[in-house]
């Protein structure tokens, strides 16, 4: 028999989907109010083909990641690769770079005038497509590399004690228990990049987010009628990907099988460099070139080596506790919804759950001018919230919450529901059958969910500078200032030090705590 959720959490669940919808309302009311006509819109040349581009690009960089993601993580989880653990740190890293940043990177590393002129300039399709391949792969990573290090190793020794060799072993055991974290992770893959505008305007690859940026001042009825169009792609996609999960084999905290590459440890060894040296060693030289050339603009605070640093300090503090706080609240929030759309049959648990991670589709630029709006026509004691630092965190919740939430949903599908069943017999409660049972097996799921939400606070921009208290900056928002000003030394130091808070967080909230 399938354990269910407790009709109280579907409730919560419900509750929460509703909320998570509320920047699709505002889109629904704010085209209606201005009179903008969807049909119209999405039949005209200028929405077909900036949308056409954004499927493509969506599509190719979802399967490129897709598939570096799967591999770096066997290679690194279960391969014979020295160096493990720098390199399961190290594969992780690419996720915190803005994309606005790394594509900036790539136009000053390539191209006449830049630090190898001899390599072509990439822009466009494919500018857009390599920088955010090597930004995003990420996403498939972690979940994979997390769900590898509890897989069940009898299986797999069952399989080669009968016979099966590694490749048969990898194809018919290994791959069924890591499938569901590989869709989790490519869904997200897929939902960033429709989202993305840093580096399809950088890369001038004209996408949906351009056209809505593009049309926000001069018209504004176009620009929230093709954001309503983004959010309903975003639903239908989110839903299409509800499918309950195959429940995986029990999840084990025993030392894992490792096997032998043989003559594939060079190749694996070379993905494994390049992935980490194009998606963060040749960003981190073009920072670092940056920082030692220094700024010629005059006036400028900070100049290049040697200058005080003082000035990042308090970045530095605010994106470190605006992450944390994010990522925790993300995990309580999504919880209920996740457990939901897993153990509960139930209409109102699935279309939750998709509500939740469709909001992660629209840019944040849509998502903070929702709240924004809400802010401002609110009631009066609540209208105090406008530019609080709670607001701004309800904000990142609703932009990353889905992050956390695909890789709730499958932590708790590979629970065992035997394990529910047998605690019930002997008369356990519900919430001590979570807390005592499934909670210490789905932990390792729940924190590396937590981790990509507390990395995309890190580098979050738009509702940042449209959120934050007065006087409230973070490394994203100092980066993105100093680029626009020209100042490349600023960029390149605030930079790194952003890569660097991101080192340790990942460390202390990921790394750290799974199997090596």
């Amino acid at each position: 028999m399938k354990s269910r959720a407790h009709p109280a959490v579907v409730a919560i669940a419900g509750a929460i989907g509703l909320l998570f919808l509320f920047p699709l309302v505002y889109l629904v009311w704010s085209v209606a109010r201005l009179g903008g006509d969807l049909g119209a819109t999405l039949a005209s040349a200028a929405t077909l083909e900036p949308l056409r581009n954004s499927l493509i690009l969506a599509v190719a960089t979802t399967a490129t990641s897709g598939i570096l993601g799967v591999a770096a993580a066997g290679i690194v989880v279960r391969g014979d690769v020295p160096l493990r653990r720098l390199w399961r740190i190290a594969l992780a890293l690419p996720l915190v770079i803005p994309s606005f940043v790394g594509a900036t990177a790539v136009l000053a590393a390539f191209g006449p005038g830049g630090l190898l002129p001899w390599v072509p300039r990439l822009d466009g399709f494919w500018g857009a497509w390599f920088v955010l391949t090597l930004l995003t792969y990420p996403y498939v990573y972690l979940p994979v590399a997390a769900r590898l290090g509890t897989t069940a190793p009898g299986l797999e020794e069952a399989s080669r004690l009968l016979g099966a060799g590694t490749r048969r072993t990898l194809r018919r055991v290994v791959w069924p228990q890591v499938r569901s974290s590989t869709v989790a992770g490519a869904l997200l893959v897929f939902l960033y990049v429709l989202s993305d505008f840093g580096a399809v305007a950088l890369m001038r690859y004209d996408t949906i987010t351009r056209a809505i940026f593009s049309a926000r001042l001069f018209d504004r009825a176009t620009s929230v009628t093709l954001g309503l169009i983004l959010a309903v792609l975003a639903l239908a996609v989110a839903a299409a990907a509800q499918a309950p999960a195959a429940a995986g084999s029990e999840g084990s905290r025993e030392r894992q099988v490792r096997y032998a590459l043989g003559w594939w440890r060079l190749p694996g060894q070379l993905l494994l460099v390049a992935l980490v040296g194009l998606g963060l060693v040749a960003p981190i030289a073009v920072f670092v070139a940056w920082l030692v050339r220094g700024s010629t603009t005059i006036g400028v605070g900070f100049s290049g080596l040697g200058d005080d640093v003082s000035f990042l300090v308090t970045p530095t503090i605010n994106s470190a506790v605006a992450a944390v706080v994010t990522a925790a609240a993300a995990t309580v929030v999504v919880l209920p919804v996740a457990y939901g759309a897993v153990r509960s049959r139930r209409l109102a648990a699935k279309l939750s759950a998709a509500a939740v991670a469709s909001v992660f589709a629209l840019p944040g630029l849509v998502v903070a001018l929702a709240v924004v709006f809400w802010a401002i026509a609110a009631p009066e004691p609540l209208a105090l919230l406008y530019q609080s630092f709670a607001l701004l965190i309800a904000a990142y919740v609703l932009h990353f919450a889905a992050q956390s939430l695909r890789a709730a949903q499958t932590a708790i599908a590979d629970v065992p529901i035997a394990y529910d069943e047998a605690a019930r017999t002997l008369g356990a409660g519900a919430m001590r059958r979570f807390f005592t049972i499934e909670m210490p097996l789905i932990r390792p799921g729940l924190i590396a969910g937590a981790g990509l939400v507390l990395l995309s606070t890190l580098k979050e921009l738009p509702a940042t500078l449209l959120l934050a208290p007065i006087g409230f900056k973070t490394l994203a928002t100092t980066i993105w200032s100093a680029a626009e000003d020209g100042f490349f030394a600023e960029v390149g130091l605030a930079s790194l030090v952003l890569i660097a808070l991101s080192a340790v967080l990942t460390w202390l909230f990921v790394v750290r705590r799974e199997p090596v």
